[in-house]
């Protein structure tokens, strides 16, 4: 059943002790040197429709999905956000953005691809909780000493208000754990809605009864007030928007400007959660021009976290300041690290970096953040100085409602620009020199934020990399474009220049003349885009940084810009032909784990992802499994470990691109007898022209580490398809004389999808159904568990075809009969991809004929040949089934390179004078002939 809520959702969920685990008389802190991290909430979804759909109505495999997850709720995360116009471009459409609640029994992660598999999606992905910044510094602090708000002269704000005291109808929104409503300092800072009283009726309309003191949207109701174990928001608040020139206590940098309570942690009970950006695009939507954050946390960037920040910067013209983290370590820290944030670091007293501040390059600028003298809220009339990024934040957040008054016709990215300019250069100080470029433009400085009118600045507003992928392998090459905006007073003549600060990446062409820009005047390189290359040996999972140099030598302005690429990732990605596969190195085919970060999946001529889930499968028994795929555990099995990691070869010997990495899993004695015991070298080949651009061959090397001999071993490839259109509405059929197991769209093929086995044993495949009910002998609704996996490779071919469509994977093996201890065998598979069957077929003749002829191979466990160690650095023991015998060393094209007669059955072959490449070893002997092929490394 399909339910749609017209009303913002009740969010009945405990968030972690870490986000609320501290009073302020006995705060948790920080361990020293620990990373604040985000948390996944269990229970939730968040989807985005694809563009053109703004309701799950009406779209089958959607509803199919919701189905299949048993979940019963789905409602729109911002029923009440508002389209972007035509005239914003980058803006965002949150109508397409619904939350889904979980039952139970399904977890987040498995969730998420199921919802992304049905093809109408732009993302599914967690919610994620993020624990306040808070760090508490001086607990003995005098709060009536004369000077106590030291950060006020830094900054200069004493000087600023001779300028502006900013104005009562600018509205900072403090998204954090809730305020006092009564303190001296805050009662009369608090922007109401006056529009809708407290009566219990939704006067203004907006969704929200009686939200006029703000809203708690971890509790989901009207009460903004703080939770009893944290004073953290009200602390924030004190620092941006505490009342100035009444007499009393302190002054917040803000002075006249309001603030909006926004409370978003549980208070204390089990049926809240945190709900930062739901807070976002509401204070977006009620009129805040400035938006602080001072909580978040490492742990990578999500989409729809960005889609909610770009919401309130670009759709609603919202300045977003957010805390930078208080880890010392070199970072990227979110929601601080998105696109359209200042991000702020903190400073001691005297300037320098805090001892404890994150420090990366995509911090804007400083602020003082230790000693802070403000608002504590444990009465209505108590004072106390407190330290961490928190309270450095708000500070900005204050100065950008000054400046947002000085000069009412910036938009926010113009105001960012104006605070990022005005600052004060601090990187001579001795506690900053070697953190210059990574704490930002300098300290802010609030009387020349609101004074100097003449500053320049432009800013990278968009960048596009071709090609597109989340991260790039040594000798890949890319183009970047990007499109800059003249954010401040008109450039005579601007210049971009790109420099890499890693080694491992290199700027080939890295110049873009600009030329003259007037105010909000945009240009881009689109015609001649920079153009950059990675380098060999780059270092495995690399983060490299780009600067933009930003230049107009007429008015000596200069600003950087900075951009982080990940380089040489833990898998490479085969893309000659028109088949693109991820391969990792511990043997998962598509992407790294369940998670769809870490890979690039599978797909056809550069079309949507098709592949959900894939990976290697070993086994011997129904309790003796190797895999990295899904378990029965709602997580994924962990079973292979990397030995020399998969990457692309530089010297190619047969194909367009190959692949090579070695993995292992452990010792049964070690498992209680749950693993196998092997060692695999896995081996990948791509090519660019017809007719093999549409498969890519995968060939296993399974070397037996055990010491007794594998009878029988089982040895195949699991691949979960998503195929575009119906995800519920998939055929499998079995082409016996290709070998071949191949899914489709009986309704509307658009793409064919399959494995052919190449080499190894006896073939056997298994179709499985997604969707099968409860009492099938594999049911993948509840997991794969290890005898459903052993199932599927023992089973031959009499389930080889699901003619009923449906949601469907399958698994294509080989059996071998036996693999003695340190003897190897080979099995070999196309991954195939094509528009029809016909070519499909073809394709999977041609992926045949070529791995007989450029990769020729039997398998030892079949013939009875062993040639060991294979790849040699040198020497190699040869032993044949019977004698006498005829050896030859061949080339790939078929020279004979060296002959030897065997008079018995084991011989030592010696290739430590041949170059590096494949052989192929020919043997003839009274039972037949047989050829191997043999690496010399």
């Amino acid at each position: 059943m399909l339910l749609l809520l017209p009303r913002f959702f009740l969010h009945r969920l405990l968030l972690c002790s870490l986000l609320l685990s501290s009073t302020f008389l006995a705060p948790a802190q920080q361990l020293p040197g620990a990373a604040y991290t985000k948390t996944v909430q269990p229970g939730r979804v968040v989807l985005k429709l694809l563009p053109g759909r703004t309701t799950p109505v009406g779209l089958p495999a959607l509803e199919a999905a919701l189905q299949q997850l048993q979940i019963r709720q789905i409602h729109p995360k911002f029923p009440h956000s508002r389209p972007p116009s035509p005239d914003q471009p980058g803006a965002v459409d949150l109508s397409r953005v619904f939350e889904v609640q979980l039952p139970e029994s399904v977890s987040v992660e498995a969730a998420c691809q199921v919802l992304r598999k049905t093809g109408t999606v732009a993302y599914a992905e967690p919610l994620y909780a993020y624990p306040p910044l808070y760090q508490p510094n001086d607990p003995l602090a005098d709060s009536t000493r004369a000077g106590g708000q030291y950060h006020l002269k830094n900054i200069r704000a004493y000087r600023a208000w001779d300028v502006t005291r900013g104005d009562t109808s600018l509205t900072i929104a403090i998204i954090d754990g809730g305020t006092r409503l009564t303190h001296e300092d805050l009662a009369r800072q608090i922007q109401v809605n006056r529009r809708d009283p407290i009566d219990g009726i939704d006067n203004d309309q907006d969704g929200y009864v009686d939200n006029y003191y703000g809203w708690d949207f971890a509790d989901n109701d009207n009460d903004p007030t703080r939770e009893a174990n944290s004073v953290h928001g009200i602390l924030v608040a004190g620092c941006a928007a505490a009342a100035a020139d009444n007499g009393k206590g302190i002054a917040g940098v803000g002075f006249r400007c309001r603030f909006m309570p926004l409370k978003i942690y549980p208070s204390g009970t089990a049926t809240g959660a945190f709900a930062g950006y739901e807070a976002i695009v509401y204070a977006a939507d009620h009129g805040c021009q400035i938006i602080n954050l001072s909580w978040g946390g490492v742990g990578g960037r999500s989409q729809f976290e960005q889609d909610v920040i770009t919401y309130a910067a670009i759709n609603h013209d919202a300045v977003i300041v957010a805390a930078a983290g208080n880890t010392p370590a070199d970072l990227e820290f979110y929601p601080a690290s998105y696109d359209h944030v200042l991000s702020v670091a903190m400073l001691t007293p005297t300037d320098e970096r805090s001892t404890n501040a994150t420090f990366s390059r995509r911090i804007d600028l400083s602020a003082p953040g230790t000693q802070i003298l403000t608002t504590l809220g444990n009465s209505d009339s108590d004072y106390f100085a407190v330290g961490g990024s928190s309270f450095a934040a708000p500070l900005v957040a204050g100065a950008a409602g000054l400046v947002r008054t000085r000069f009412p016709q910036y938009n926010a990215a113009q105001i960012a620009a104006q605070l990022r300019r005005t600052t004060d250069n601090i990187d001579a100080l001795p506690g900053n020199a070697a953190y210059v470029g990574r704490i930002g433009s300098g300290r802010l400085n609030v009387l020349r934020a609101v004074t100097e009118a003449g500053q320049h600045s432009a800013r990278v507003m968009a960048r596009t990399f071709a090609p597109a992928q989340r991260a790039y392998a040594p000798g890949d090459t890319l183009r970047l474009a990007v499109q800059v905006q003249n954010l401040l007073q008109p450039i005579s003549n601007l210049t971009v220049t790109l420099t890499s600060l890693s080694p491992h990446l290199l700027v080939r062409q890295g110049t873009f003349a600009a030329g003259p820009l007037v105010t909000l005047e945009q240009r881009a390189n689109s015609a001649a885009p920079f153009r950059l290359a990675v380098a060999a040996g780059a270092p495995l999972n690399t983060k490299a940084v780009l600067r933009y140099r930003l230049q107009d030598v007429a008015s000596g302005y200069q600003e950087d810009q900075y951009e982080t690429l990940v380089l040489n990732p833990d898998y490479v990605v085969l893309n000659a032909g028109n088949l693109a596969l991820t391969l990792t190195s511990r043997g998962n085919i598509g992407y790294d784990g369940l998670s769809s970060d870490a890979g690039e999946g599978v797909s056809y001529r550069q079309g949507p992802p098709l592949l959900s889930e894939g990976g290697l499968l070993l086994a011997t028994s129904a309790t003796r499994v190797s895999d990295n795929v899904r378990n029965d555990r709602r997580d994924a099995d962990t079973d292979f470990q990397t030995l020399v990691r998969t990457q692309l070869r530089t010297r190619l010997l047969r194909a367009d691109q190959e692949a090579v990495g070695v993995l292992r899993d452990s010792l049964p004695a070690l498992t209680q007898s749950r693993t196998v015991g092997v060692r695999v070298r896995q081996q990948a080949y791509a090519w660019a022209t017809a007719p093999h651009r549409d498969y890519v061959l995968l060939e296993y090397h399974i070397t037996n580490l055990t010491s007794d001999t594998l009878k029988t071993l089982h040895a195949g490839l699991f691949m979960d398809w998503d195929l575009p259109g119906e995800p519920g509405r998939n055929a499998v059929e079995w082409d016996a004389a290709r070998r071949m197991q191949y899914l489709y769209d009986p309704a509307a093929p658009r793409v064919y999808t399959g494995l052919r086995h190449l080499a190894g044993g006896q073939v056997t495949a298994y179709a499985l159904d997604n969707q099968a009910p409860v009492g099938s002998p594999i049911r993948l609704a509840d997991g794969f568990s290890s005898a459903e996996k052993f199932l599927a490779l023992s089973s031959g071919t009499q389930t080889a075809r699901l003619l009923t469509a449906t949601d469907a994977s399958q698994v294509v093996g080989g059996t071998l009969p036996y693999l003695a201890p340190a003897d190897s065998a080979v099995v070999a598979f196309a991954v195939l991809a094509a528009p029809s069957l016909a070519q499909l077929q073809q394709a999977a003749d041609a992926a045949a004929t070529r791995y007989q002829q450029l990769l020729p191979t039997r398998s030892a466990a079949v013939t009875g040949l062993t040639l060991y160690p294979n790849p040699t650095t040198g020497i190699v023991r040869l032993t044949v089934p019977a004698s006498p015998a005829t050896v030859q060393i061949l080339s790939m094209v078929g020279q004979v390179l060296a002959s030897y007669s065997m008079p018995g059955t084991k011989k030592e072959l010696d290739l430590r004078e041949y170059p590096t490449g494949l052989y192929i070893i020919s043997v003839r002997c009274p039972d037949g002939e047989y050829r191997v092929r043999l690496e010399k490394l």
